[in-house]
């Protein structure tokens, strides 16, 4: 495998951005690892959770090594404290994630396809948040989702969190009392994408220690009710790296077996 990272200016920000970028290379010689590739490659698109960067799966998991176990490619942008959303005050993070820089990576690197059947999105926590978002706002883009721990109901979490940063997360979201119905509400997206024909394959998890395990419970049930039922499980686990470490494995064996 090859790892990559990438400084590069986004458009669609005005500022430069990160990401990281493991790509399948096919070896004979490299010890304990072997890696098949073909002209066009599956990509994972791994978001990370609020507090970390596109640095963090790489430093807390082995996902180099699952991704060879797959040959696929893993992009892991930064993307701040932006929840994945086109912010109020701020940069379109949401648009930069699911369609420029897309776009470039396809550009830089000839393997990558844009054909659904060839795009999966992931994350945690946050990340979780922004992957479900991806995939129900274009699900003709992505053929599966998988969030890790999500703060899938963003209006709830907002409502109990926004005394602790209310300036950063109106900047994001603007007025609290609109953010349900609206475009970054999970639960409207889920009734959208379950009024059209096509729906990607959903996969859920989230720690019985978790403090957003009831948010992950509403979400399967909100699904489960739609006609959009998801892989889901619950197992002992807070919000923490040794969970996520193995659901990352667990994601990708559902996403390609």
């Amino acid at each position: 495998m090859a790892l990559l990272h990438l400084h590069f200016h986004s458009d669609v920000l005005g500022m430069a951005m990160s990401a990281d970028v493991i790509l399948p290379q096919k070896n004979t010689s490299l010890i304990g690892m072997r890696t098949e590739t073909s002209e066009h490659f599956s990509t994972l698109w791994l978001l990370h959770g609020l507090s970390d960067d596109h640095t963090i799966w790489q430093r807390r998991t082995s996902i180099e090594r699952y991704a060879a176990e797959r040959g696929i490619a893993v992009v892991m942008p930064a993307a701040h404290k932006s929840w994945y959303c086109d912010m109020k005050y701020g940069g379109a993070f949401f648009t930069y994630i699911t369609e420029e820089l897309p776009a470039l990576c396809r550009s830089f690197f000839r393997g990558m396809s844009a054909d659904r059947e060839y795009n999966v999105i992931a994350g945690l926590s946050m990340g979780g948040y922004g992957a479900l978002k991806a995939a129900l706002t274009y699900p003709d883009r992505y053929r599966a989702a998988a969030s890790f721990s999500g703060a899938l109901d963003i209006a709830a979490y907002v409502h109990g969190k926004k005394e602790e940063n209310e300036p950063g997360w109106y900047s994001v979201l603007g007025d609290f009392d609109k953010v349900e119905g609206s475009r970054n509400d999970l639960f409207r997206l889920a009734e959208q994408n379950a009024a059209v024909s096509l729906h990607p394959s959903l996969y859920l998890w989230c720690g019985t220690e978790d403090p957003l395990l009831s948010a992950n419970r509403r979400m399967k049930e909100h699904l489960d009710a739609l006609g959009l039922a998801p892989a889901y499980s619950e197992s002992a686990g807070s919000h923490s790296w040794d969970c996520w470490d193995v659901q990352i494995r667990r994601a990708l064996s559902f996403f390609f077996d």
